[in-house]
């Protein structure tokens, strides 16, 4: 009854609001994780939530079927995906991996925290949740400028803010030879 209920907001407010109703330092470290990844899912695209989208990661859960089914395409919900939505979904499952990783590792080694914590707080301030465990008020400042700088990128978005920084390739009508290569 009332815990499932609880369980129920509880797994849908870390990919938007970021509002809680029990104790997160009273979680069991399976329940953080989870939150964990919720918080970097985020919410779909449109939505004022952070995170990687649940588009990306549906994208990405369909062309691992495919590739497993030993398809040619990627379908999701009886269409076609086209190869193009499938590489920027995983270049950006990608790079919110790489920030998350880097910021929680950054974090715990500047304050001397647990990785666990670091982790939560990072994939908090990536997905725009808001939710904490309480240790970022007693943060030194580099780790502040850390999780403000992944906040940012989590709001306008991962790509958008690559597509600012990164210059931008020169289409030519020439390929290069295509290798095969050995995978898994």
């Amino acid at each position: 009854g009332e815990r499932a209920l609880v369980s129920f907001f509880q797994a849908v407010t870390p990919r938007t609001a970021g509002f809680n109703t029990i104790g997160l330092t009273e979680l069991s470290g399976p329940s953080r994780a989870v939150l964990i990844v919720l918080m970097l899912i985020g919410g779909s695209p449109g939505s004022t939530a952070g995170g990687m989208k649940l588009t990306t990661v549906a994208l990405l859960a369909a062309n691992v079927l495919s590739v497993f089914k030993k398809k040619e395409d990627s379908e999701l919900f009886g269409r076609r995906i086209k190869p193009a939505a499938i590489r920027t979904a995983a270049a950006l499952f990608m790079t919110y991996l790489a920030l998350f990783l880097f910021g929680a590792l950054a974090v715990s080694s500047i304050e001397g925290l647990a990785l666990e914590d670091c982790m939560f707080e990072t994939a908090s301030a990536l997905g725009t949740v808001g939710l904490t465990l309480g240790i970022t008020p007693g943060l030194g400042a580099a780790s502040r400028c850390i999780l403000m700088l992944l906040m940012f990128i989590g709001r306008v978005g991962g790509m958008t803010f690559a597509y600012a920084f990164l210059p931008l390739s020169v289409r030519t009508n020439s390929k290069l030879p295509v290798e095969n290569v050995m995978v898994g």
